[in-house]
């Protein structure tokens, strides 16, 4: 059934809670055996924990894990997809529930307050979302693998939910069996990118400046083995994008894939993938990939089980003119089913979260790996919360 809006009213007066970085308290963190890196610092960025229905907010401050002022936040009800967006002052975070979408303003220190007097902007209970200017995207599944994205207007300098009231622009597709993944934005802005479990990969056209973003039409790409699952989706960080990511389950053998495809394919209806495509991905469940802002790596988290570790997998990609190869790569451990990666905004750390949180006695489901020509080094390993925390998603403030 199609969702409905909920058009609260944005209260100018709140207070924004900008932290002092020298009054946070630290959480329990360790080193990995490695040197920490003492002169690195972050910028801010956020756990969402759905188990504990908390928001962890963190930044690490010459090497050690700070908490952000007030955190962790409570949420109002189970969290599902996270989503942040830069603005003038710092920003907002929006966190999609159970009981709709609840909209948060972030200070200058990256302390959240929650916006919109408290209530949702909108009864949508999306599976992923992203934010590109004026508008929200949300995708979820309705009865029958009906895949429904809505495109809910907002004030790009406030935040606010800014229709009527009535039901958002949307689009609908009938995918057969689909469970939707993740979703994910392309540079350029003209392609919205979700992964939908055994329903594989749809690509939809977005045009901001229509009245309904969302193109009518979708391209479907198949997986590369019907056993399998498309979990995670990534797109090339260059503005004239290169190639896309992919990673299913079974794409290679029976294991995990991540596959790689020449973005500009899109346009002829032909799709191209790059040399070394399919590639296995270094695990059985490519869960998210993370293409850095350089473009030269892309990293996989893969899950290994319900109860083993995991991995963070990176490789090279190269280009040739308009050739683009994967090599293999190396892999590092990780916690048990690593769910989510972020780079943070200096550049400096591969952020990853862990679902089921870690083998070790001292138990972690976040981690800091930094970057050396596109090798991994574990920095720090800490708790969100306390454990279990079930962590499901990590957003970096841009």
């Amino acid at each position: 059934m199609k969702s409905r809006i909920l058009a609260g009213i944005w209260l100018a007066s709140l207070v924004l809670l900008a932290g002092c970085k020298g009054f946070w308290d630290a959480p329990a963190s360790t080193g990995t055996g490695g040197t920490t890196p003492t002169t690195l610092s972050s910028g801010v960025f956020y756990v969402l924990n759905k188990t504990t229905m908390q928001i962890a907010g963190f930044v690490i401050s010459s090497g050690t894990l700070e908490k952000i002022t007030g955190s962790p936040y409570a949420l109002p009800a189970t969290p599902n997809a996270i989503a942040v967006a830069p603005a003038p002052g710092a920003g907002f975070l929006y966190v999609g529930t159970v009981s709709g979408i609840y909209l948060y303003t972030i200070g200058s220190g990256g302390a959240l307050t929650l916006g919109n007097s408290g209530n949702p902007i909108s009864t949508d209970i999306p599976s992923a979302m992203l934010v590109s200017g004026s508008w929200l995207v949300d995708v979820f599944t309705n009865a029958g693998s009906s895949v429904q994205l809505d495109a809910i207007p907002i004030n790009s300098t406030t935040g606010a939910y800014t229709g009527s009231g009535g039901a958002p622009p949307d689009q609908t597709f009938s995918i057969t069996n689909a469970a939707v993944k993740q979703m994910v934005l392309s540079p350029d802005g003209a392609n919205l990118f979700v992964a939908l479990g055994v329903g594989g990969t749809i690509v939809v056209p977005f045009t901001t400046g229509n009245a309904n973003p969302l193109g009518s039409t979708a391209t479907t790409i198949p997986l590369a083995n019907t056993s399998g699952s498309a979990l995670s989706v990534a797109v090339d960080p260059s503005t004239t994008p290169r190639v896309f990511y992919i990673g299913e389950t079974n794409a290679v053998g029976n294991s995990g894939g991540l596959r790689v495809f020449n973005y500009s394919s899109l346009a002829s209806g032909t799709l191209t993938q790059a040399t070394g495509s399919p590639i296995a991905s270094g695990g059985l469940a490519p869960n998210a990939i993370l293409p850095i802002a350089g473009g030269d790596y892309v990293y996989v988290a893969n899950g290994t089980g319900t109860t083993s570790a995991g991995n963070i997998a990176w490789f090279p990609v190269t280009a040739s003119g308009t050739t683009y190869t994967v090599a293999a790569g190396s892999t590092i451990a990780s916690g048990i089913q690593p769910i989510g990666l972020a780079e943070d905004s200096e550049s400096h750390f591969v952020l990853a979260v862990a679902t089921g949180g870690s083998t070790t006695s001292g138990n972690f489901d976040l981690e800091a790996y930094t970057m050396s020509t596109g090798a991994l080094t574990s920095a720090i390993q800490s708790s969100t919360g306390t454990d279990p925390v079930g962590a499901v998603a990590i957003a970096a403030l841009p």
